[in-house]
């Protein structure tokens, strides 16, 4: 693979492709879960290291903006997962123009959280080193498409989805039915999940059956909602590592991704302070 900046063990590492989305109006900006939650890592005060796959020379001029903010594991392939995109929410939909195929190999991870992030279908089926906390977010295996491109479409996966060892899940409404089996299969594991609604409560699913509902905070003048899910998952996996509870996790993490969906571009995806002046916020009488 090539790497862009020196190892070293890392706070928190994605494996998964950075994308190339192709907007309605022809734009071409980053994309893929791998790249949203790592740059919301690093935003909060960690070190962060994206393993992905794809065409070095187009991925590098396109993270260049953030290669302050994020360390690079390429592995090359003969092109980049590139993903046409229009809608927002619900609404969204996407095509595959291009993929960059599976991640090969067993993938070596020196990280205190591991966050399995796969956007189309590329997850290794091992990984090997020093993991402290191993995070999932299964949209990716849930997606299928033509075999010469085209239309995304959900299918259900099995409970063999689930990593030999995974310590918290996100997926969104729209997914959980395709991951019916491996969300039953993750409270017997003793794995916390948050199910995402956009503006409606996020749902808990603790281990052994137990649920709480979470308020999402309101946005009054939303932007854009590009990664918003991936923001939440990263911030919910920093959260439970630092030992927070999945409640008062999932009120960080929907206090992060309120301030993602409140702009455009990535400069909404914040900063620890201000994730936290958001929960404080949101907590107050009308808030």
């Amino acid at each position: 693979m090539q790497r862009t900046n020196p190892g070293g063990r890392f706070d928190y590492t994605t494996v998964g492709h950075v994308t190339i989305d192709v907007m309605a109006d022809g734009t071409r900006r980053p994309g893929g879960s791998a790249f949203y939650s790592a740059l919301q890592a690093s935003r909060l005060g960690l070190r962060a290291l994206i393993l992905t796959r794809g065409r070095p020379d187009e991925i590098v001029p396109l993270l260049e903006p953030y290669r302050d903010e994020l360390d690079l594991d390429i592995q090359p392939a003969a092109q980049t997962t590139t993903l046409q995109t229009s809608g927002s929410g619900a609404t969204r939909s996407q095509r595959v123009l291009a993929w960059a195929g599976p991640i090969e190999g067993e993938p070596v991870v020196d990280s205190a959280i591991l966050h399995l992030a796969p956007v189309a279908r590329e997850s290794p089926q091992r990984w090997r080193g020093e993991v402290d906390f191993v995070g999932l977010t299964p949209q990716g295996l849930v997606r299928r498409w033509s075999a010469d491109g085209g239309e995304i479409s959900l299918i259900a996966i099995d409970a063999g989805a689930l990593e030999p060892r995974c310590d918290a899940i996100v997926i969104s409404e729209v997914e959980r039915a395709s991951c019916a089996a491996l969300l039953a299969r993750a409270s017997s594991a003793g794995t916390v999940a948050a199910v995402t609604a956009g503006h409606r409560p996020t749902t808990i699913l603790l281990p052994g059956g137990g649920m709480l509902r979470v308020a999402t905070p309101p946005t009054e003048e939303p932007g854009e909602d590009m990664g918003a899910g991936d923001v939440f998952a990263a911030a919910f996996f920093v959260a439970l590592r630092d030992g927070i509870p999945p409640h008062a996790a999932a009120a960080f993490a929907g206090a992060a991704a309120a301030l993602r969906i409140a702009t455009h571009g990535t400069g909404g995806i914040a900063e620890r302070s201000a994730i936290e002046s958001r929960v404080r916020s949101a907590a107050l009488p009308g808030g």
